[in-house]
């Protein structure tokens, strides 16, 4: 399928459909990809509209330039300054309802992460479901360093990395390297930035060799298994792959795998 580029009436990111995949590009570089409120409303708004998509089987989340995403715009940070308390939990809850939005999104997620992801950048990385850096990257939950906290990506960061990597990276705000983000479990791959994009490809290449439902019933299961209670997740996870074993699409992987030949949604249209 050829790319199809489509702003969607964004002004800071783009949406282009490449084959079963969409991918989201940051389109700041001039500021490093950083957040102000238009951006964030944007990328709620993108990834409520993806999800929903059932023709599409991925999304590949991406920053424009040299970096994914340095943290905050300098000038939405000082507009704050003026806000009353009640404003600021507004503003707060916006950017929560964003991250919630990538982190729910119905597809796998695959983050091509490069150069700075700072702050909400290291937030974007934590809901990713595949984060893939090149070598070069620099993370940092750098809030402390201004007199306040990384608190509204606490709730996504803290599952990811545990909560002995967060107390330590939290307090110091120090910045670390790809090596150590792969380490604590916010990035899952690393790669010489030359090699990104083959790898993105690759992990694309993975999932359309999978049933597009199975992965999204996937996605919510390695979401959601741990705060079930041991009645509840038994019950689900029974309930779950019977739903899918008696499913077309379970139907159809689980004959092609008895009569060794490749499953009819089997995709590399990436």
């Amino acid at each position: 399928m050829a790319d199809t580029p489509d702003t969607g009436g964004y002004q800071h990111l783009t949406v282009e459909r490449r084959g079963f995949a969409a991918w989201v590009t940051l389109t700041r570089p001039e500021v490093h990809n950083a957040f102000n409120a238009a951006l964030i409303a944007e990328l709620h708004a993108a990834f409520d509209e993806l999800s929903a998509d059932d023709s599409l089987r991925a999304v590949v989340l991406a920053g424009e330039g040299r970096n994914f995403c340095a943290g905050a715009d300098l000038n939405w940070m000082g507009a704050s300054l003026a806000y009353t308390r009640d404003e600021n939990v507004d503003d707060a809850l916006r950017m929560s309802d964003m991250f919630r939005a990538i982190d729910s999104c119905r597809h796998p997620v695959i983050g091509r992460i490069q150069g700075a992801a700072l702050g909400g950048g290291a937030g974007l990385t934590a809901v990713c479901d595949i984060a893939i850096a090149a070598d070069d990257a620099r993370f940092g939950f750098t809030e402390a360093r201004l007199g306040i906290t990384p608190a509204v990506i606490s709730q996504f960061v803290v599952p990811k990395i545990g909560t002995g990597a967060a107390r330590a990276l939290f307090v110091t705000a120090e910045r670390f390297d790809a090596q150590r983000a792969q380490l604590i479990g916010l990035v899952h791959k690393v790669v010489p930035a030359a090699e990104l994009d083959d790898a993105v490809t690759a992990t694309l290449r993975d999932i359309g060799q999978c049933g597009p439902a199975g992965v999204r019933a996937a996605k919510l299961l390695a979401r959601d298994i741990l705060g079930l209670n041991r009645d509840d997740a038994r019950a689900t996870t029974a309930a779950t792959i019977a739903d899918l074993r008696v499913s077309p699409e379970g139907q159809e992987g689980i004959r092609a795998f008895l009569e060794k030949r490749r499953a009819t949604w089997v995709s590399s249209d990436v």
